[in-house]
């Protein structure tokens, strides 16, 4: 829960100290500028929002590894629910009405969260999950696109620490290996999702890893 809360609070403050210019600039997300990336932030903390008012019946069919669809195919930015939320970006036209929007509903959903019984079964995505895994799916989501909303932005704080520390090991789990030690959590993470391509030097280090990256989360 505490890491849930701290990741998704240093994610949203990074949003708000951001100059409306940054909200035009290109976004780690193939095909997103950052203004779409913060929409579907917005859409994040809605689903977050309705998972947690969603109880469900019998045992968990997902924990926070195995809620993952993984694929090769690099996102291009062209699937119809990607172009739908780079339109509704678009209709905000300012930047401080995304913010709002941002901070509005995303407080509540941190709110909702910090309320949730962790032992709790919902349902999302016609599968049954735990409050706790469901909420550790969204530490390595909020992360993630909290890497994308600085990729192009340097002098923008990193994730925290510990989330950073925490998607990396999730995504470890995933692969079923471990990145070398010489890889910081920020370089496991880029790499490993392929928002960057590892160098040559990296390629070697993997080892029969580099042969199962890029994983693509879904």
């Amino acid at each position: 829960m505490d890491l849930f809360s701290r990741s998704w609070a240093a994610l949203r403050t990074a949003v708000a100290e951001l100059p409306d210019e940054d909200f035009a600039r290109p976004s780690g997300c193939a095909g997103w500028l950052v203004r779409d990336l913060v929409c579907h932030l917005v859409i994040d903390a809605q689903d977050v929002l309705i998972t947690l008012a969603t109880p469900a019946e019998g045992a968990p069919t997902r924990d926070a590894v195995t809620y993952w669809e993984i694929s090769r195919t690099p996102p291009t930015g062209e699937d119809p629910l990607d172009a739908l939320t780079v339109r509704l970006a678009a209709a905000y036209e300012e930047p401080r009405l995304l913010k709002f929007h941002l901070d509005d509903v995303g407080s509540a959903a941190g709110r909702a969260a910090g309320l949730a019984d962790p032992a709790l079964r919902v349902g999302t995505r016609d599968e049954v999950i735990t409050v706790a895994d469901y909420l550790s799916v969204y530490v390595m989501e909020w992360t993630l696109h909290h890497l994308d909303l600085i990729a192009y932005l340097p002098d923008a704080a990193d994730p925290p620490a510990d989330g950073l520390a925490r998607a990396r090991e999730m995504l470890e789990k995933i692969a079923g290996a471990a990145f070398p030690a010489s890889f910081s959590d920020k370089d496991a993470l880029l790499v490993g999702t392929g928002r960057r391509a590892p160098t040559e030097a990296e390629r070697a280090e993997l080892g029969d890893l580099a042969a199962k990256l890029p994983l693509y989360l879904g």
